[in-house]
């Protein structure tokens, strides 16, 4: 059985409007990369309980939950401390990571610089040799940081964790057409292969040579052509503009 995945993205910056969320985007590709299949994303703010709420349930409910933001020293950092309460753990100093920090920042070393080493007790401390500063996992979670640039550098690590997970299997389809004049072809589609999953997806504005985009996907390759070549055979000639 294909592995679920949840989001919970962590910041009273995204909820404001401060900071534009982009990790999301990244997520769900590298995912769905993997095969695995990403079922919720939800948004919380910075409040340990809150966290916590939102944590114990995705966890139960997904086989993988990552999270992305609130890890650092500042005082609105707080996910490392709402990880640890939602696994019923103490925060404790990963000696590992200290090190790290200790080496990096020598005589510039504070304590505030130390508390980035502060990690749920028990949790695992995630690296390879190209990305030395560790991801923390406890359980079927995953501590992501919020800053666009260090996840997308981090989702190294979880493709090596993920690896293994199995694969999907798409087509996208181009065409002239709206949605509407679409909607009769996705419907029988839709019955006639209902172990693929088909998207519709319309092109708003005059700055592409399509108008929708049709996406097939699915976990079997066979199945997956099998709908692609129906798809085909249901849009005008004249109104494809391609396939891929």
């Amino acid at each position: 059985m294909a592995k679920t995945a949840a989001a919970l993205i962590i910041g009273n910056e995204i909820l404001t409007g401060k900071v534009a969320e982009q990790n999301i985007y990244v997520m769900a590709k590298e995912l769905f990369a993997l095969g695995v299949e990403l079922r919720r994303v939800v948004v919380c703010a910075d409040e340990i309980p809150t966290i916590v709420r939102d944590l114990c349930e995705l966890k139960a409910s997904h086989d993988i939950v990552i999270t992305s933001g609130g890890v650092g020293p500042t005082h609105d950092d707080v996910t490392i401390k709402a990880v640890a309460a939602a696994f019923e753990q103490k925060v404790v100093r990963a000696l590992p990571y200290e090190s790290l920090l200790r080496e990096h920042y020598g005589e510039r070393l504070t304590e505030m610089h130390l508390r980035m080493a502060d990690v749920p007790e028990g949790a695992r401390l995630l690296a390879t040799p190209e990305l030395r500063w560790p991801t923390v996992a406890v359980g079927n979670v995953y501590v992501m940081p919020g800053v666009p640039q260090i996840f997308r550098a981090k989702m190294a690590i979880l493709r090596e964790e993920l690896k293994g997970s199995g694969a999907f299997f798409s087509h996208a389809v181009y065409v002239a057409l709206d949605e509407p004049t679409l909607a009769p072809l996705l419907d029988q589609l839709s019955f006639a292969h209902p172990q693929v999953n088909i998207g519709s997806y319309l092109h708003w504005g005059d700055d592409a040579d399509y108008r929708t985009k049709l996406t097939i996907d699915g976990r079997s390759e066979q199945l997956v052509e099998l709908c692609f070549q129906d798809m085909l055979a249901g849009i005008p000639r004249e109104r494809l503009v391609r396939s891929e």
